[in-house]
């Protein structure tokens, strides 16, 4: 064809991308460009902004969901246009989001003797928000009936120094003391010898992590429970527990169903977890649940007029997409039960093999071998003669694409510095081995590096820590 000047926009379509005249100047940064573009040019641009970002199936610092199966990617895309928040003009997604809550009341053991309640969240992060609100609320309530001036004094919340960052936002945005059990080198996780002496009559609850951030230990849940059991017997200023499960959630009742933890325990009474870790779903989806509907006051719950209808919610955010959890809802009826302990089992293998290689090399000390989360975590053993430390070798393996975080522990353990590495779903053996192998060449070639770039010893936190 011959193409004349009526002809151009034509020609501009068959232009090649890299010819075009978009590829001759700067992206646009901080203010709109002038002229519009074709999506096509915009589509590679926007995609070559992203080149030398890390590949996320090489993130071993995040918990977050770095694959699912083209066919839930596929039903995700199709319902990115639906709003969650919408129930009237979205019955069928409503519903989805109720048999998602009723799937994971049942694999939390809640009775049928209670009447659980819970709610989808955009992450766990909200989810404890959520949680965190429930409880000072029914403290308020029930201490106020008690006679308690509830002005005198700030109220509290209790949680181990392994707690995630949102527990600190929570107490921030809703006034409330965080009051932490340190950590240290015998209790790894909450310290039961101590965690009482820090609840009173102005506690509204007492957080029970599974899955310490840090570590990926657990609370022993059961433990507490007794602990709370019996304070509770000898005062009218109940305590109760919320478990945030942000991690374990959704891969204890697969792996250990029979660790008490959840529902089954007396005064658990709200749990959050997020979908988008081990419920193997892209970011962001949470959920949480309370055991029955009295421990979730009416005055948390709003009835809002929204598009022709009423509905109830309670959710902090309010119009986002239904495509996570009806990703959730898609790996539910794929997976099943059997198909989730099958995956989770077997990356817990991997989380094991790794902890055996890498003690094999008599570098490094395990902190944590995947034998609950698969979370795998390490300190330099003591040695005057090495010139190189956790900072080092984590840019090492950055060479390789990998993503391995170094930090300091929490409060009291902050001179001890840690690499962790979360093993999820889409790291198999094989990566496993291909690991150790780059692992073990870093090494290597730091122990004949003439430069080092962090030989001055300093704490800090290299890489995610969530």
């Amino acid at each position: 064809m011959l193409y004349g000047k009526e002809n151009r926009d034509e020609a501009e379509f068959l232009e090649p991308i890299f010819g075009s005249e978009s590829e001759q100047v700067d992206l646009p940064k901080y203010k709109l460009a002038q002229k519009s573009i074709e999506p096509r040019v915009a589509y590679q641009l926007v995609q070559d902004e992203m080149l030398d970002e890390g590949n996320a199936r090489l993130n071993l610092a995040t918990f977050c969901q770095t694959y699912m199966e083209p066919e839930a990617v596929k039903l995700m895309s199709q319902t990115l246009e639906k709003n969650a928040i919408d129930k009237s003009e979205y019955p069928r997604t409503t519903e989805i989001e109720n048999r998602c809550v009723n799937m994971i009341a049942d694999l939390w053991n809640a009775s049928e003797k209670e009447k659980f309640m819970g709610t989808s969240t955009i992450g766990s992060s909200e989810a404890c928000m959520l949680g965190g609100m429930a409880m000072k609320f029914s403290w308020r309530k029930r201490a106020e009936k008690l006679g308690l001036d509830i002005n005198a004094k700030k109220p509290n919340l209790v949680i181990s120094s392994g707690y995630q960052v949102c527990w600190e936002k929570f107490c921030v945005y809703w006034d409330i003391e965080m009051r932490e059990v340190p950590m240290d080198k015998e209790h790894m996780s909450i310290n039961l010898d101590k965690v009482m002496d820090y609840v009173d009559e102005y506690t509204i609850g007492v957080v029970g992590i599974m899955g310490i951030t840090y570590t990926g230990r657990y609370d022993d849940i059961k433990a507490l429970d007794n602990l709370i059991e019996e304070y509770n017997k000898q005062t009218d200023y109940k305590v109760y527990i919320h478990v945030d499960a942000a991690s374990g959630g959704l891969y204890a009742p697969f792996v250990e169903p029979e660790l008490e933890w959840d529902f089954r325990l007396k005064n658990v009474i709200s749990i959050n977890t997020s979908g988008h870790k081990y419920g193997l779903v892209y970011p962001g989806v949470g959920w949480v649940l309370w055991r029955d509907k009295k421990y979730l006051l009416e005055e948390l719950i709003f009835k809002v007029s929204y598009l022709g209808g009423e509905l109830p919610t309670m959710a902090i955010n309010f119009s986002h997409s239904a495509s996570q959890l009806i990703g959730q809802y898609y790996n539910f009826v794929r997976y099943g039960f059997d198909g989730y302990k099958a995956i989770h089992e077997r990356t817990h293998k991997v989380a094991m093999f790794l902890a055996k290689e890498i003690e094999k090399t008599g570098m490094f000390e395990i902190m944590n071998d995947g034998s609950q989360l698969p979370i795998v975590c390490y300190k330099l053993r003591e040695d005057s003669n090495r010139g190189w430390n956790l900072y080092d070798l984590a840019d090492r393996l950055l060479m390789k694409g990998w993503q391995v975080p170094a930090y300091p522990l929490p409060k009291n353990l902050e001179n001890e510095i840690i690499q962790r590495l979360v093993i999820r779903a889409d790291f198999g053996m094989n990566m496993a081995f291909n690991y150790v192998q780059d692992m073990q060449e870093a090494i290597e070639a730091l122990n004949k590096a003439h430069i080092l770039y962090h030989e001055e010893p300093e704490n800090k936190t290299y890489g995610f820590t969530h």
